[in-house]
């Protein structure tokens, strides 16, 4: 009876094992899909973030293919990770989801790439709540575009994150009142073994960044 008991388990314990994997490698395309985003993003010869902006950012956060859109009122979701930057080094990803609502004639879904460039320690810490609800202060302004362009006063001193957004080619500021970024605690747990929250990762530096993130790192590095 007992030997029936712990092969039933030993065998339980092996078809879950798959399913893990599985579900890691969801996360890591993840990653992969923000390392490239940004890249493309960044690469962008004039029409990308200002070089005055990028220099600034104390964190980014990349949220590929948003869904957004549908007939008269559009709700947006999506999956992204954002990082963090001390002392000129990048901390391992945590991740992160988008959702909210947007009224206007959207027929149908459209795919958007959301880049969120962070400017200050403030930005950082509401990011780094558990949920951040983007009001319509100045805390979150649609970024100006151009690589050459010099970012205005008003950017400069008082907003705390500026939002990009790329569809169909055409990159450009974007307005992101009444959406709401909440931490994935689930998705950290599938890669760091914990559900830490977004503070662990990025401002308490609780974990070590794994190989899944070697892509993403590295264009933080080489591109900010």
């Amino acid at each position: 009876m007992r030997t029936r008991l712990a092969t039933g388990a030993l065998l339980a314990a092996l078809a879950a094992v798959p399913a893990q994997m599985q579900a890691q490698q969801v996360e890591t395309d993840r990653i992969a899909e923000a390392a490239r985003v940004l890249d493309e993003v960044l690469s962008a010869p004039d029409k990308g973030v200002p070089q005055s902006i990028v220099e600034k950012a104390q964190a980014v956060v990349v949220i590929p293919s948003t869904v957004k859109g549908a007939l008269l009122i559009g709700a947006q979701r999506g999956k992204g990770i954002i990082s963090t930057k001390s002392g000129g080094t990048w901390s391992a990803p945590a991740f992160v989801t988008l959702t909210g609502g947007s009224v206007g004639l959207q027929i149908g879904g459209q795919a958007t790439d959301i880049v969120l460039v962070v400017v200050n320690e403030r930005g950082i810490d509401n990011l780094s709540q558990n949920t951040f609800k983007i009001g319509g202060d100045a805390s979150v302004a649609a970024g100006p575009v151009g690589r050459e362009a010099t970012a205005a006063t008003d950017y400069r001193l008082q907003a705390q994150i500026l939002s990009y957004s790329r569809s169909r080619g055409l990159f450009a500021g974007v307005s992101l009142a009444g959406s709401t970024i909440r931490a994935d605690r689930n998705a950290n747990e599938k890669i760091y073994g914990v559900g830490y929250s977004t503070r662990n990762i990025v401002v308490e530096h609780k974990v070590e960044s794994t190989a899944a993130a070697e892509a993403w790192l590295k264009v933080l590095k080489e591109r900010m």
